[in-house]
């Protein structure tokens, strides 16, 4: 029952930041950090390990993006990644832990890309809705069996 609870909320969720992304290429802490939370409290729910593996991904998640964000401003003098993007990848780890990490990037950036391709994209591409999608994808590929 609660992995379907839960699934309601990270659905509307994900929806809201995604429009909020979309409209304005913005995360605002207001909607991140507060998922962030909700990840790590469902994972202490889970036990240790699972609490464990949830603080991992959410610190790899945030300073994998928070590097590379800030490797491309230093080139580029502009911001490409931002921190808003970093904190919701972090979501996506505590909720999902480490593991998988790799399949929500592959979906988002795979998503973006080919979104990209398809509108002949040539100025800013919102990529928190591809990181949204790539989360919710594995969160409902892993299902109910497989959490806590």
């Amino acid at each position: 029952m609660l992995w379907y609870l839960s699934t309601a909320v990270l659905t509307l969720w994900l929806l809201w930041l995604s429009w909020i992304d979309l409209q304005s290429f913005r995360l605002p802490d207001r909607g991140t950090l507060p998922l962030v939370a909700l990840g790590l409290g469902l994972s202490a729910l889970a036990g240790r390990e699972a609490l464990l593996l949830s603080l991992a991904g959410g610190a790899l998640g945030y300073g994998l993006f928070a590097l590379i964000g800030g490797l491309h401003f230093r080139r580029r003098g502009e911001e490409g990644l931002g921190l808003g993007d970093a904190k919701l990848f972090a979501a996506s780890g505590t909720w999902l832990g480490l593991s998988m990490l790799p399949y929500v990037l592959l979906i988002a950036a795979l998503g973006g890309l080919a979104w990209a391709l398809i509108a002949r994209a040539q100025g800013r591409l919102a990529f928190g809705p591809w990181i949204a999608l790539g989360f919710w994808c594995v969160w409902l590929a892993r299902g109910p069996g497989s959490w806590g």
